[in-house]
This record gives structure tokens, C-alpha cells and sequence, in this order.
């Protein structure tokens, strides 16, 4: 009955693309497995606030809030703490109105699945990430997808193909994870307005690290009031859990009527929610000088890697060095875990095939004197 899956499961074994779960102990930047010590550089923790003791003890000091929620948002799953931290997104963004979603994947399969129907069309970035691309499929919706940051192939795609169609999504990533690369925003709100699209942006590994006051790459590049919905994430640089979407109240009360993966998940507990809202009020407005420190010790890494003739991407705290086959990925990811750095490969079908890699997830309590060693230990193990 099994013999499919058992042999899928042997061809990905042979070609070095198969998984597994690996139980963990973290304590702050370091993980441990089996009572050895690495430094963790495979998490999104980019602020290292997930795993600090003293940003916990100081919340759980005024912590007063359920631990599970029991029901489903639209029941009783939703409170004040939720319309709290509602109220403070779109007030930051200077929305209308925003809405709290259980991760990001929830957010933008719903986001993508509702506002899309077999009449409309969306333009997509290639490198998009799956869950964009699992709500365009539920939505029925006409694909085209642009090569990745090419805004004069966007344009063309536009041009044959917008008026076929009735409403219309130019949907990006600021930042990309597994190039770290960014997208220019200005350019995708011109197109956006000269083809009459709503514009869609994810800024899940952005949101908290870039922007004067952490709100992301559409903060930073000064265009947030051109975005209709903006997307992001409490499980990344936050430290949190949940995601959340700002924008027009017509959309957002759409999302509340016709998004199913809101209407029928079980809401987060009350003390995630206060906890993200303590963490954007109390915590983010206090670390403007590591994230500037963070993305410092990424160019230096970078220039590293660079000079020893390495393929890297990109120019954020997310460094990929790109190795091609899976089986140098695993080999280089060995090394480096044996060194002491939990630096795991990311291979087909996350990336794209032939292009497995290792992704350099910094932090910002990790400094470059101790990740300096890493280019010199890829560069040896793929020239041996």
C-alpha cells in the first residue's frame, strides 16, 4: 500500500534532498543537540529577541492573559488584546485598519485565495514565496509570473495581459529569503498605478529590522501610503508568533468575511498577541543601533565571501552563499556544523534545482568576529 511514498522517499535520500526533524535546546544565540554547542545562524530570530530572558521576564512582570484561545476568531477566539495590536498596526502604518492572521502562511494563502477569483489576474514575482503561490492556485486566478526583479518583463506582462482580465495583483516580497535581496517598491507602485492593480507586498523578514521605527522596506524606501496591503510577520525579527495585514478598511473587512484560513483557525492565545504588542512598543524603538550593527556585519561577511570567490546574493542580513549541487550543500553544511555553526543546506524544492545553498541567517547579537572563520571553511570544503 506504502511502496510509492517508500520509494519517493529512497529517490530523495539518493539525491540528498531528503528532511527530517531534529530536536533542539536553544538558550539565546546558541543551540545545542546531544550536549554540543552551535551557533544558531539557521533561525529568523534576526533580533535575537525570541530567546532573550530578560525581554521575557520583563514582560511576563506584567503579563495578565490567557493561554489558549479555544475558538475561532470569529467566535470567541478574539478580544481587546487583539483589537489592541490592530489598532497600533494601522495607526504605525497609517492605515485604515489591520487584521492579525496565525502566521504568514495563513495570511497570505488567505490574502491571495479571497481577493483573487477565476475573473482576475496576479503578477507575481518568480522567487515568491510558496505560500503567495499556494493561495494563487486555491483562487483559481490567472498566473504570470515576472523574472525575479525584473520590472521591464513585469511591464510587458502587463501590457498584453491586464485588460483581459477584471481586477488585477502585483504581489512582491521586499525582501527575499533565499537571496536576500531586495525589491524596489517604487517602481512596482508606478506600475501598479498605470495598470490599475492593487499592489500586495510581504514584508515578513523585513518587518522590524529595516525603517526608522522597524515597519519594513516600504518604511525605509518611503512609499507605505502606495501600498494597498501590506503583510507581516511576528515570527521573525519579533520574536513573537502570528502575522498581520494593514491596508484599506474595504479590504480588510473582505478578508474577515471571505478568508477561510481566519474563519476556521482556532485563534492564538491573548499572551502571544500582548507579547508582540510589547515587543513593537517597548523593545523594537530600542534597537535602532543593532539593527544598523546587523546589517553591517552582513556586508562584512559578504565582502569576505566575495573575495574568496564565492557566490553570494543579495544585500540584507540574509547572506546565501550558492553552491549548486545538493550534495555539496550537505557536505559544506557538515562542516560548518562540526565547527560549531548550525548552518543547515537549503536545497530543491525550496530553491530552485541546481541551486542549493547555505543561508547565512544573521542575528543581531551575533557579531563578525565570530562568524569570520565561515568563508574560510565553505572555501576548503568545496576545493578539497
Amino acid at each position: 500500500m506504502f511502496e510509492r511514498y517508500k520509494e519517493e522517499l529512497q529517490e530523495l535520500k539518493q539525491n540528498f534532498c531528503d528532511r527530517k526533524l531534529i530536536s533542539l535546546k536553544k538558550a539565546g544565540k546558541y543551540i545545542f543537540e546531544e550536549n554540543k554547542k552551535y551557533l544558531n545562524l539557521s533561525s529568523n530570530d534576526y533580533l535575537g529577541i525570541a530567546e532573550d530572558r530578560k525581554i521575557l521576564k520583563n514582560f511576563f512582570k506584567i503579563a495578565d492573559f490567557s493561554m489558549g484561545s479555544a475558538s475561532s476568531r470569529l467566535l470567541t477566539g478574539s478580544s481587546y488584546v487583539y483589537a489592541k495590536l490592530e489598532c497600533l498596526l494601522a495607526a504605525l502604518y497609517r492605515k485604515e485598519k489591520a487584521l492579525v492572521f496565525n502566521s504568514g502562511y495563513h495570511a497570505n494563502t488567505g490574502i491571495m485565495s479571497s481577493l483573487l477569483s477565476p475573473k482576475d489576474v496576479v503578477f507575481c514575482d518568480k522567487l515568491n514565496h510558496a505560500s503567495i503561490l499556494d493561495g494563487i492556485k486555491l483562487s483559481g486566478a490567472k498566473m504570470f509570473r515576472y523574472k525575479h526583479l525584473d520590472y521591464e518583463h513585469l511591464e510587458e506582462l502587463l501590457q498584453k495581459n491586464r485588460n483581459d482580465y477584471d481586477t488585477a495583483i502585483i504581489v512582491t516580497e521586499s525582501l527575499f529569503s533565499m537571496d536576500g535581496d531586495i525589491a524596489d517598491l517604487n517602481r512596482l507602485i508606478e506600475l501598479k498605478n498605470k495598470y490599475r492593480a492593487i499592489f500586495v507586498v510581504d514584508e515578513a523578514h523585513a518587518f522590524g529590522v529595516y525603517g526608522n521605527r522597524g515597519l519594513g522596506l516600504a518604511e525605509e524606501q518611503n512609499c507605505i501610503g502606495d501600498i494597498d496591503l501590506i503583510v507581516g510577520t511576528f515570527g521573525k525579527a519579533i520574536g513573537s508568533m502570528g502575522a498581520f495585514c494593514t491596508g484599506h478598511e474595504i479590504l480588510i473587512n473582505y478578508l474577515i468575511n471571505k478568508c477561510r484560513p481566519l474563519i476556521f483557525s482556532t485563534a492564538i492565545p491573548e499572551i502571544n498577541i500582548a507579547f508582540s504588542y510589547y515587543v513593537i512598543t517597548e523593545v523594537i524603538p530600542n534597537l535602532k543601533q543593532e539593527r544598523k550593527e546587523l546589517i553591517k556585519t552582513a556586508d562584512r561577511l559578504k565582502e569576505k565571501l566575495t573575495s574568496l570567490g564565492l557566490k553570494t546574493t543579495g544585500s540584507s542580513h540574509i547572506v546565501p552563499v550558492i553552491l549548486g549541487e545538493n550534495q555539496t550543500a550537505v557536505n559544506v553544511s557538515k562542516t560548518l556544523i562540526n565547527n560549531g555553526y548550525y548552518l543547515l543546506p537549503i536545497r530543491h524544492p525550496t530553491v530552485a534545482a541546481n541551486s542549493a545553498r547555505i543561508r547565512i541567517s544573521l542575528r543581531a547579537d551575533i557579531s563578525y568576529e565570530e562568524i569570520a572563520s565561515i568563508p574560510d571553511l565553505i572555501s576548503k570544503t568545496i576545493n578539497v
